[in-house]
């Protein structure tokens, strides 16, 4: 792989003054070696689960089986990670998910799980297990995951509970906190002024989401949530669903004035395509307006990097998201940068029957970048 493009270097130092969170005189570098992280990632759906899977590579873990991460090129990134925590989105209505929700009142397994098994010890037969999928009979469309989560939950009366349970038999190398343990749906007012409910109806609606809100608005994240937040060396935002799997946790009271307070490096790593409904047309500065729009009037910058991919891809698979009106985000790094925040370039795209990203490449760059430029 390319190294990544920190944008810094090529800018003449008058044009960091428009992001003053990324001024190279802000940072106080640490040889990598001495240096282990705590790390948060923060977001929900594929995106997520994709990231935990790179992460929990550099989880220091004497007894893991694991192998070490198969890129050789940086050695210092081994046994990076001393503390991973994932918070994950709450809000979905479909599926398996959906179904649990309205027969137990519930909070949706369905992301939780897909987490659970990203960071499980050995994805094999545990974790093959938590993602079988039933194909007949009442059960049909159930994963043995979500319905575990379901009777645990049930056993316990705490969805928190059964998660980090759940977590302990997949021996997981990391903590899962739900975004809360409150059983919160979506609403969103489009671009047409009607109000619509629910995550399922919000994604199939033909109009632009303008303002996303928790029904009911005023919940409280897992006091673990703040406390992995306040003292994490790493934060990152993404990818996934902009609206359904990012902003829904900045929804959340306290996560955004704890993302503000952190001292960690807080990276958002940008989608590599637009979707529909979410954010068709956006750029990648866009993208982050909405989100600083949804954090709950907080002022103070949540954001210190955006890692954007600005490598091609290829024409087959562009052809086929066309068909759904999808196009690559673009990368405008001058607005990016008039946001304060400093725009990371790179090739952080895997090609296969869909797009997504290339996780070690992804996972070396932000740990890189904390290992490199930690704020002060």
């Amino acid at each position: 792989m390319g190294a990544p493009i920190f944008e810094s270097d090529l800018l003449p130092d008058f044009a960091l003054q428009s992001a003053p969170d990324a001024r190279p005189s802000q940072f106080v570098s640490m040889p990598a070696a001495q240096r282990t992280l705590k790390v948060v990632a923060i977001g929900g759906g594929t995106g997520l689960s994709t990231l935990l899977r790179g992460l929990k590579r550099f989880v220091a873990n004497p007894a893991a089986s694991l192998p070490p991460p198969h890129r050789q090129d940086n050695p210092q990134l081994a046994c990076t990670i001393r503390d991973l925590a994932a918070v994950v989105t709450v809000t979905d209505d479909g599926g398996s998910s959906g179904r649990l929700r309205e027969d137990f009142n519930m909070l949706p397994p369905g992301d939780v799980r897909n987490c659970m098994v990203a960071l499980s010890e050995d994805e094999h037969l545990l974790a093959r297990l938590f993602q079988h999928r039933f194909d007949q009979g009442q059960l049909q469309g159930h994963s043995f995951g979500n319905l575990f989560v379901a009777a645990l939950t049930n056993i316990t009366g705490d969805f928190a509970q059964a998660v980090q349970m759940s977590s302990q038999i997949l021996a997981t190398r990391g903590h899962i906190f739900p975004a809360t343990n409150k059983n919160v749906t979506l609403a969103a007012r489009m671009d047409n002024g009607a109000l619509v409910h629910g995550e399922t109806n919000i994604t199939a609606s033909p109009h632009r989401i303008v303002e996303l809100m928790l029904v009911p608005p005023n919940v409280d994240p897992l006091p673990e949530t703040l406390e992995a937040i306040a003292n994490a060396d790493l934060i990152t935002l993404g990818p996934g669903s902009l609206y359904t799997s990012l902003i829904t946790n900045l929804l959340v009271r306290s996560i955004p004035e704890a993302l503000a307070a952190s001292r960690g490096t807080r990276v958002f790593i940008c989608n590599l395509m637009t979707q529909a409904n979410e954010s068709i047309g956006l750029t990648a500065s866009q993208h982050i307006i909405k989100i600083l729009e949804h954090a709950n009037g907080v002022k103070t910058p949540l954001l210190d990097y955006a890692l954007i991919n600005t490598a091609p891809i290829s024409p087959a698979l562009l052809e086929r998201y066309a068909l759904e009106g999808q196009a690559p985000i673009e990368p405008d790094l001058d607005a990016i940068r008039i946001l304060g925040i400093e725009p990371i370039t790179g090739n952080f795209v895997h090609e296969g029957n869909v797009l997504r990203h290339d996780y070690d490449r992804v996972t070396e760059t932000v740990l890189e970048l904390a290992l490199s430029h930690p704020r002060a």
